[in-house]
């Protein structure tokens, strides 16, 4: 099957260390939030990248209250304790107008940057360059920032006028504060656009069906952790899992809806019934 690297989003640290994982060819996106509590840390038996928790961080706080230099150090211990670490996001600022102005989307509370999309890009820049100074040896991964299509292309100029990075040679640069439009004509044309400027390896943040069937071919890799959501709503478990009321947590149910996600964007479908899973368990 063709297409981009599609990585499982998980908020289980544990799974880096399973089998089934490494059997199965997957490659798995854990956040520093979940592993930074760890003492002893897993071992990871397949490739897996760092997502540094900027959505949540902003979300939360309004700002970054992790310092680069924190994060540094835990980027390190991750890299020579769980290893097979393929690269990290950096300590990014997203752009969307909620994790800017603050408010409320259903029960979560943004608590709002009150800055620009420009100063969330400069900082996102400035960040960048900061972890590379301090650790140019890790493989953390430039990612560009906007809203509308300009603001990403004046991103990729900021990062040449600030910090002389070239990211038409970057090995892979994050798409940023698109996921809630992964799969809308407009994330498409911001795409269109980075490649045209000649930034072409792109990771998708948070995309699935509808991102990976439209945009698929523009990215070199996405991930999304949308299915615990989907389990969640789904309500009871799939037939054979019986320690839990729903699949909220299940490696199996992630795994099962990861093949979906695949399948359904391969053949340009809807994302299967629920019964389905159930078929393929």
């Amino acid at each position: 099957m063709s297409g981009p690297l599609f990585m499982l989003g998980t908020h289980q640290p544990g799974w880096l260390a399973k089998p089934e994982v490494a059997a199965a060819q997957v490659a798995l996106f854990v956040s520093d939030r979940r592993l930074r509590v760890y003492k002893r840390l897993p071992v990871a038996a397949a490739p897996w990248a760092c997502d540094s928790g900027g959505f949540t961080e902003l979300q939360t706080c309004g700002r970054w209250t992790v310092t680069p230099a924190a994060y540094v150090a835990r980027l390190r211990r991750y890299r020579d304790e769980i290893g097979n670490l393929m690269w990290a996001a950096p300590q990014d600022w997203m752009c969307e107008p909620i994790v800017i102005n603050g408010g409320r989307v259903g029960p979560v509370v943004f608590a709002g940057t009150r800055l620009s999309v420009a100063e969330h890009q400069r900082r996102t820049v400035a960040n960048f360059a900061q972890l590379r100074d301090l650790a140019p040896e890790l493989p953390v991964i430039p990612v560009v920032q906007g809203f509308t299509r300009d603001d990403y292309l004046r991103c990729v100029d900021l990062y040449w006028t600030l910090a002389r990075v070239d990211l038409t040679a970057a090995p892979l640069v994050g798409l940023g504060s698109v996921c809630r439009r992964q799969g809308t004509a407009e994330a498409g044309r911001i795409i269109a656009a980075l490649h045209t400027a000649g930034v072409t390896r792109l990771h998708g943040f948070g995309f699935k069906i509808l991102g990976l069937t439209g945009h698929g071919s523009r990215l070199t890799s996405a991930d999304s952790m949308a299915w615990s959501v989907d389990a969640r709503r789904r309500g009871r478990p799939l037939p054979g899992c019986t320690a839990h009321a729903n699949c909220a947590n299940c490696l199996r149910f992630a795994l099962l809806w990861r093949t979906n996600v695949l399948t359904a964007a391969h053949t340009h479908s809807d994302q299967p019934a629920l019964f389905d899973l159930e078929a393929a368990a």
